[in-house]
């Protein structure tokens, strides 16, 4: 058996031996051009030569929940692609949603402003019921970010292209209900995949519907959000601000006007990192079923090429 790993920006040797000690038996290498046939690939942001040159592999594994860079290849058909479906990603994810979340409706932010300028300052408390949080994308980072805001008594709506039922969730689906989701939150978190349905999701004509005082924390892809839109609605005091992990570019420009705006806060992609050992042990076991002639289909993580998640 063969695996070639194929993951730009990623330290190759610690994937290495993980999956070598798993398979002590099998050629595990990192893809060089002209390198030969492999069973399997362990990828992230693969260049297209490189699916190009693999004619032969049994199943991709991407290492990250997110396959939107392999969308915007030609993959081969008939190859199966597999993203994680965890791997310690959603308890991250949900610390992150919720730290954001509360630090806004306690305005934590102004108390530190305050205290650095050695002022002893007091605000008046809000009411949860005031603040309904709306999770767009009820995936597996969505369902566990949704039950993690519930548990803090926040009213939490969820919206997904299809039905969902989650305990302590009033949920919506489809474009039949996007706009009723969006009306009834007033903090709007994008867990998204990112498609060419999703894109540009977050402009000015849907932000607009967020409840007045609205706040966005985006923690899909920067590319579901219109940067000008979103700041021309801040400016306009119809939103209070936003939380934003990921951007358009990353790193994100020095230059790029969110570093400096006063209502946007900015963390460099860190909502949820790969947790290395969880994922290559979710792969390990991936691969074996495959090799006990498990069917793709029992798999999770498969991902839907017609869809892109």
């Amino acid at each position: 058996m063969r695996i070639s790993f194929c993951c730009t920006g990623t330290k190759a040797q610690p994937w290495l031996e993980g999956l070598r000690a798993a398979f002590p038996h099998a050629e595990v290498n990192v893809w060089s051009a002209g390198a030969p046939a492999a069973d399997y690939a362990v990828v992230w942001t693969p260049p297209q030569q490189f699916i190009d040159e693999q004619t032969q592999l049994k199943s991709i594994f991407n290492i990250g929940a997110g396959v939107d860079a392999l969308m915007a290849l030609r993959l081969r058909p008939g190859v199966p692609v597999v993203r994680l479906d965890d791997a310690g990603m959603s308890v991250q994810m949900a610390e992150y949603v919720c730290h954001a979340v509360i630090r806004h409706f306690r305005e934590f932010g102004g108390y530190e402003a305050d205290t650095a300028q050695g002022k002893w300052s007091y605000r008046k408390p809000h009411q949860r019921a005031d603040f309904p949080v709306g999770v767009m994308g009820l995936g597996i980072l969505g369902e566990r970010v949704s039950r993690a805001l519930a548990q803090f008594d926040f009213p939490v709506r969820g919206w997904s292209r299809s039905a969902k039922s989650i305990p302590g969730v009033q949920c919506f689906s489809g474009q039949a209900g996007f706009n009723d989701f969006l009306a009834a939150s007033r903090i709007l978190v994008c867990l998204l995949p990112l498609t060419p349905d999703t894109e540009n999701i977050m402009r000015h004509d849907t932000l607009a519907r967020l409840q007045p005082g609205g706040y966005v924390i985006n923690v899909a892809r920067g590319s579901h959000l219109v940067d000008d839109d979103l700041m021309a609605l801040i400016d306009s005091g119809h939103l209070a601000g936003a939380t934003l992990d990921v951007f358009r570019t990353e790193p994100l420009p020095a230059a790029h006007p969110f570093w400096t705006h006063p209502k946007i806060t900015v963390t460099p992609h860190t909502s949820a990192r790969t947790l290395r050992e969880e994922s290559i042990a979710q792969i390990v076991g991936k691969i074996r079923a495959l090799e006990r002639g498990e069917a793709v289909a029992s798999l999770e993580g498969v991902v839907d090429l017609n869809k892109g998640y």
